[in-house]
């Protein structure tokens, strides 16, 4: 019953810590694409306990989409979407440079849409993996 499925979307991999929020939102590169933009970083980590694995944060400001129950979907459809196409990432998460310290993918997936209509599942799949694909890590 304790099958780990290839695809999941684990608690340990969603980024929750503020410092490490707003440091990769100033120190980050961006990339922009047609109703999304990822922002990401190798960012140094003190807790090393889940490695290879990228920490992601998905948001949909307010403003952007007004109503709770459409930022909630988009949300829900932008997990959906990464955890489907997660295993295109080029790397692992965490890596050593030359016995530096550890550092570890960190990604946000920002909603920019403007238009009325709502992107279907299959547009976020292609948006995030062209995205994913973009990513230049030295």
């Amino acid at each position: 019953m304790n099958k780990s499925h290839l695809h999941a979307l684990r608690k340990h991999e969603i980024l929750r810590k503020k410092q490490l929020i707003s440091l990769l939102f100033s120190s980050g590169i961006g990339v922009r694409g047609d109703f999304l933009k990822m922002v990401y970083a190798d960012l140094r980590q003190e807790s090393l306990s889940f490695p290879g694995i990228p920490a992601i944060l998905f948001a949909v400001s307010k403003k952007t989409v007004p109503l709770a129950v459409r930022r909630n979907r988009i949300k829900r459809m932008m997990r959906e979407a990464y955890r489907i196409e997660k295993l295109s990432i080029k790397r692992g998460g965490e890596y050593e440079q030359d016995g530096a310290e550890a550092k570890k993918l960190c990604i946000v997936f920002l909603y920019t849409g403007r238009k009325k209509s709502l992107p279907d599942l299959q547009a976020f799949r292609e948006e995030i993996s062209r995205l994913m694909q973009s990513m230049r890590l030295s």
